[in-house]
């Protein structure tokens, strides 16, 4: 006599009877990013839009009135190569500065639990702690990027002649002393914290709120008007903080000490509006830069991605 639960079977399809379980898919957990991809995507940015931020530091430092004018000014004195001046003291800036913030941004965002669609706030302070750490560690490299790019602008008898980035720390060490690589820490600290938090965190905010829409990807379209947003937002907040760094870093021996000094000089003899002084070259070096950072570490990151088949 059969049993009835092999009766039952026989009378199925022999497919349903041999099927297994189908296995769930297994989630492969995406490796963390190399730290150091965003401190290359800055070095190429910065290595394009370097003329630009020449201009805006000679700007904020001297006399120069008008962002033409200084850029002809800088030709007919040093030529076309005049516009790169000071490239190795941007190069070295990069390479501190800007490996530090990207990977200490990653970082601080785990630490308080956020992420790319994170309210604005928690984005902005993760920034605001990556801009503390990165602004203090990057000091030393901005001042030398400072000097070497304003001192062509100077008469020649108050020039310091920096041969590279190197030679510019040794001189400015063995010359002023080991406390000369705090020069203006604060201020820039400042600023470090208000550009992380306005540049990296609106670029996150803007990209999020950007890909909730119907009409963006997670692509080059995306990416780039989310940047051009986050430079305009970077560029208005740090402007005050960027002239006030740019002054008391370019100041040599004593002139540059005190950065209430400093306010207080630049508010008397030009106004609150001083803080401001070069927004246009500002934003015009800023936004490329800021554009071609995101786009660019965007691009890393896809490469990244393919040569680990995660594409």
């Amino acid at each position: 006599m059969s049993n009835p639960i092999d009766k039952a079977a026989s009378q199925l399809p022999e497919n349903v009877v041999d099927r297994a379980p189908a296995a769930a898919p297994v989630v492969k957990k995406k490796k963390p990013y190399p730290f150091w991809l965003g401190g290359v995507a800055a070095t190429i940015a910065a290595s394009i839009t370097h003329p630009l931020d020449l201009t805006k530091v000679r700007l904020q430092a001297t006399g120069d009135k008008r962002m033409i004018d200084s850029m002809r000014k800088t030709v007919r004195t040093r030529g076309v190569l005049g516009l790169f001046d000071g490239i190795s003291g941007t190069w070295l800036r990069q390479m501190t500065y800007s490996i530090c913030r990207f990977w200490a941004y990653d970082e601080s965002k785990k630490i308080i639990g956020a992420d790319e669609k994170s309210p604005a706030w928690k984005l902005a302070l993760a920034g605001s702690m990556a801009g503390g750490i990165a602004g203090f560690v990057g000091n030393p490299g901005e001042i030398i990027m400072v000097r070497m790019q304003g001192d062509y602008a100077k008469p020649p008898e108050k020039r310091l002649n920096y041969k590279n980035c190197l030679d510019g720390l040794y001189r400015m060490i063995r010359e002023e002393g080991w406390s000369s690589l705090g020069r203006g820490v604060g201020p820039n600290v400042f600023r470090a914290v208000l550009m992380n938090a306005s540049q990296l965190a609106s670029y996150d905010f803007f990209k999020a709120e950007l890909l909730k829409t119907k009409f963006f990807d997670d692509n080059i379209y995306c990416h780039t008007v989310a940047s051009f947003a986050a430079g305009t937002v970077a560029t208005t907040v740090c402007s005050p903080a960027d002239v006030l760094k740019s002054r008391i870093m370019s100041a040599a021996g004593t002139e540059g000490k005190s950065a209430l000094a400093m306010i207080r000089t630049s508010m008397r003899t030009e106004g609150a509006m001083f803080m401001f002084k070069g927004w246009v070259p500002a934003w015009m070096r800023l936004q490329p830069t800021t554009m071609l950072i995101f786009i660019t570490l965007e691009q890393l990151k896809r490469a990244v991605d393919w040569t680990r088949g995660d594409l």
